[in-house]
């Protein structure tokens, strides 16, 4: 299954979601071969998920898409329609949104690379992973642009780099390449490439421009070749840092590294930018997905006025001033 998935170039979240739901598939029915299995089973399983588990829907749906997956390009199955199954109900949401200034009241709890890559969370729409996936050679310092590579639905795009935050990145990124020179110096400073890049370029992985621009502080041992070479900055620092700056802004909100995002898109509408506009710097495929952000402009309430508002107005116009 693995050897299937990396043969279509799945991500390697995809690649270990996918492997786990196969495997809690198998443990469900009594490790029983998935090839003795079909369409029943896999809706009993499903069924569970949303009865007993009470998943979320896309928990649900990633589960069908991996045995699915499973069948049809390993098994070499094709299935029927599954039917019967209890679908969790996918409930319709509202994005948390920061206002501007509970923006910059969280940016203040951060310092250093945290406050950086939350800059460009909120300053450039970028998903937290796709922060901490960017290298060297995808951020352009000098027109202020970002080019996001192989983002969800592994699409490129670009995107805006905040001028706010442009010299202290410049700064970090030169003591970034210090401590590559150390590492080219020291025998490692190889980092992970994508696809046959490594193949066809034996040297690139050295190069400081394929270096990860928010690397690890620790080495990793490559446990094929034995190679130490730094990975990216693991997502779950950026997400304990914010959670930890929520709390000290005293922000009455569940506000996340993606609520960031969702503020950019928000701020940017408010701002009068068009939604075609917005939806090619957040990389939606469909405009109905930027169009969530209309709902939750800061117009109390879809720009309508309150009618007891109103009443209070209009008494308050009526009542006499009183004299000195």
């Amino acid at each position: 299954m693995r050897r299937a998935i990396r043969a279509r170039h799945y991500s390697p979240r995809t690649e270990r979601a996918y492997v786990q739901w196969a495997r809690r598939f198998i443990l469900f029915h009594g490790k029983r071969h998935p090839a003795d299995m079909g369409e029943r089973e896999i809706a009993q399983f499903l069924t569970h998920l949303a009865t007993r588990q009470r998943v979320s829907a896309s928990t649900q749906n990633q589960a069908l898409s991996a045995l699915l997956f499973l069948y049809r390009h390993v098994l070499k199955q094709e299935l029927e329609l599954v039917k019967h199954i209890v679908r969790a109900k996918r409930p319709v949401r509202l994005p948390v949104v920061l206002t501007r200034d509970e923006v910059e009241a969280l940016l203040a709890q951060l310092q250093g690379v945290h406050w950086i890559l939350a800059g460009l969370l909120y300053g450039a729409g970028l998903r937290l992973m796709e922060a901490l996936r960017l290298r060297v050679k995808d951020i352009d310092l000098q027109r202020n642009e970002i080019i996001v590579r192989g983002g969800k639905g592994r699409k490129d795009r670009m995107t805006v780099l905040p001028t706010r935050i442009r010299t202290a990145l410049h700064s970090h990124l030169a003591r970034t390449r210090e401590r590559h020179l150390c590492d080219l110096r020291d025998g490692r400073g190889t980092v992970a490439l994508p696809g046959a890049i490594a193949r066809k370029y034996p040297n690139a992985g050295r190069e400081w421009i394929w270096q990860w621009a928010f690397p690890a502080t620790r080495h990793h041992t490559d446990r094929d070749t034995g190679e130490q070479w730094r990975h990216h900055l693991h997502e779950s620092v950026l997400q304990r840092a914010i959670k930890q700056a929520v709390r000290d802004a005293a922000i009455p909100k569940p506000a996340t590294c993606h609520s960031l995002r969702h503020s950019f898109a928000t701020h940017l509408l408010e701002d009068g930018y068009d939604l075609r506009t917005i939806q090619e710097l957040l990389g939606h495929t469909d405009v109905s997905t930027t169009m969530v952000y209309t709902h939750v402009l800061n117009k109390g309430g879809w720009g309508v006025r309150s009618p007891l508002d109103v009443k209070m107005s209009e008494e308050s116009s009526r009542t006499p001033t009183r004299a000195n």
